[in-house]
């Protein structure tokens, strides 16, 4: 996510790239990016946590 503006480019396009001529986003925008980001890191974990499991067995 950019710290600058709160935007979350896609990965290959490097940190402050604005594709659609955009800086700035809303407060809703902002948390609904904010939401989607905390879902994807959760499903990081399960996966992480699942990874460790498997190599301890």
């Amino acid at each position: 996510m950019c710290r600058e503006c709160g935007c979350m480019p896609p990965h290959h396009m490097g940190p402050h790239r604005h594709p659609y001529g955009r800086h700035f986003l809303t407060k809703e925008e902002k948390i609904e990016q904010l939401e989607s980001y905390a879902e994807e890191l959760k499903k990081e974990l399960a996966a992480v946590t699942e990874r460790i499991k498997e190599l301890k067995s």
